[in-house]
């Protein structure tokens, strides 16, 4: 081997961190262990996940976020993004509720910027499937994470997605515009454009003023006419679709301001649990269809006390995950280094019922669960900076 090669070499060797690997190798098997003795039984997933899955979930975003890959026999696939789709398909396949699983193995995911974020990093989870009590599931998982994550002294947040869901089904408004909100809940920007827009605190578009205008002036065949051939891949039909879509919700009147103010509140929604929870039901009072999201906060809160939890000293953010924790529907949570933000969570987890109705076709079991980094817990738990 010439010196330039074995200095290659050298300097490829100095840069895979083996021991260090085999320390979080070995934190993310003694949390495996800590898992498995609160009652979970250990599953596998294949590190290949079919693309179309993921993708009918999360839509093309997901491209920016994982490895794809195509196989010759099995068409397109992603390296394994996360667990909790893979555990979900084999539960609705073949599981029975109640049940508790974890797993420990390797995700990827791409990073925008160059920097100590890794792109292959290990994970470990902890998910329960069981509707008897929803609330006790909840406080059942975040209590185990908050007693194993406890040597770090991390700061916990929490959250409820389902309140802004409910709040957003309860609007009186067309269905279309409450599905255009829905799909966007996880994309604040959006959803606060559209959201002044159906209230009427924002012009539309001009470019869809205008369509608008030629629609109520010409008719839709005209327009479609002055459109030209059909080049896309959507048929005459489909266009004329949309369009008379786009016609029905311009003559749809504005949602209330006193809705509109609801959900305004409801994003500006943080402070203790309690606090939280006192907010809440007075926004209830005005808003009758987040009665439920209401009562099921107190039921949380009760059975995080009855686990031991100091409910009074943890934060609370209505909106806590709407960036990026896109298919809970329900509590979530979150655990983080205090004054380390440039490090990502070290937990997080919640509920994500919805999720199991999709990929059980139709047939839901109320879920909740959460993943550990190990490899910061290692590096925490060691005070390295």
């Amino acid at each position: 081997m010439g010196a330039g090669r074995a200095r290659v070499a050298r300097s490829a060797l100095r840069s895979v961190p083996v021991t260090a690997k085999a320390a979080v190798r070995g934190e993310a098997e003694r949390l495996l262990a800590r898992f498995r003795a609160a009652g979970a039984v250990p599953v596998e997933a294949d590190i290949l996940q079919p693309a179309e899955v993921l993708l009918d979930l999360y839509g093309e975003d997901i491209r920016a976020r994982a490895y794809v890959t195509r196989d010759p026999l099995r068409g397109e696939m992603m390296l394994r993004p996360d667990f909790t789709v893979p555990v979900v398909q084999a539960h609705m396949a073949e599981g029975a509720a109640p049940a508790r699983y974890t797993y420990l193995g390797e995700v990827f995911r791409k990073q925008e910027h160059r920097g100590e974020r890794p792109s292959e990093f290990l994970q470990v989870g902890y998910e329960v499937f069981d509707g008897t009590d929803p609330a006790a599931a909840d406080a059942e998982v975040f209590a185990l994470f908050a007693d194993v994550l406890a040597p770090l002294g991390l700061r916990a947040a929490t959250g409820d997605l389902g309140i802004l869901l409910a709040a957003v089904r309860g609007l009186d408004t067309t269905e279309r515009r409450k599905a255009a909100l829905l799909r966007h809940v996880w994309r604040p920007r959006r959803f606060r454009a559209l959201l002044d827009r159906f209230g009427g605190r924002a012009p539309m578009p001009p470019t869809r003023a205008a369509l608008i205008a030629a629609l109520a002036g010409e008719g839709a065949e005209a327009v479609l006419d002055a459109a030209g051939p059909e080049i896309g891949l959507r048929s005459r039909d489909e266009v004329a679709a949309r369009l008379a879509a786009l016609a029905e919700d311009a003559a749809a009147p504005p949602i209330m301001a006193a809705d509109v103010a609801v959900l305004d509140e409801i994003l500006s929604l943080r402070g203790a649990m309690p606090e939280a929870l006192a907010r809440l039901r007075s926004l209830a009072a005005r808003m009758p269809a987040l009665a439920p999201a209401a009562e099921r906060f107190a039921a949380r809160l009760a059975a995080l006390r009855a686990r031991g939890v100091d409910a009074a000293a943890l934060d609370f953010e209505a909106s806590y995950g709407r960036t990026t924790l896109e298919y809970y529907d329900g509590f979530v949570f979150g655990f983080y280094a205090e004054g380390r933000p440039d490090l990502p969570p070290v937990a997080t987890g919640g509920r994500y019922d919805a999720l199991t109705s999709v990929l059980g076709q139709g047939r839901g079991v109320p879920a909740v669960g959460g993943v550990i980094r190990p490899a910061l817990v290692a590096r925490l738990g060691e005070g390295r900076p």
